[in-house]
């Protein structure tokens, strides 16, 4: 794990780390602040964890045609600001400066377009699949940066793909451990 990681504010980049720049961004809207952190699961495929699926998929380079699963998602253009494997590994996609494109159609108290205003933070894993500690220590101690670097995101608004997009999505799902990790944010 890397305790020494720092957010450099201009570059948007996490540091030192792993940066793998996806085309799956853009600019976000001229007074969008950053006040929400959006936590997501994902495997690509599904249910399977260690691969470099999750990476090709974020960056565009996916060869779609090479497992089953894949068919949904072709043709599909998502990233979001940092991805934490099973290892608790750290990769960047998105400078958090800019509009990654994870939330989708969503909204949160009255507040539409998510991805304005939000930073997407991917766990490898499933609903129904415990995620592991390194996760959970790795989240928090980036939580945590954000929130200094960017001080409007309060406690309250740490929330899941699922909060924000009801009925449409349920990551990280029922297995995420919320409690545990508001208290190692506490």
């Amino acid at each position: 794990m890397t305790n020494n990681l720092k957010i450099n504010t201009v570059s948007g980049l996490l540091e030192p780390g792993n940066y793998q720049p996806s085309p799956h961004h853009d600019e976000r809207p001229d007074g969008a602040g950053i006040d929400m952190i959006v936590v997501h699961g994902i495997s690509l495929p599904p249910g399977e964890f260690g691969s470099n699926a999750i990476e090709a998929f974020f960056c565009g380079k996916l060869d779609t045609s090479s497992h089953p699963a894949y068919a949904d998602i072709a043709g599909v253009h998502v990233s979001a600001h940092l991805l934490i494997r099973r290892t608790g590994e750290i990769i960047q996609f998105v400078p958090f400066t800019k509009r990654a494109w994870h939330a989708g159609v969503s909204s949160f108290q009255g507040k539409s377009r998510c991805n304005d205003f939000s930073i997407g933070i991917e766990l490898e894993g499933t609903d129904h699949i415990p995620y592991e500690q390194a996760q959970y220590q790795q989240l928090s101690h980036v939580i945590t940066l954000l929130r200094q670097a960017y001080p409007a995101i309060t406690q309250d608004r740490v929330v899941g793909h699922a909060d924000i997009a009801p009925g449409r999505k349920t990551d990280p799902g029922p297995i995420f451990d919320w409690g545990y990790l508001k208290g190692k944010l506490a």
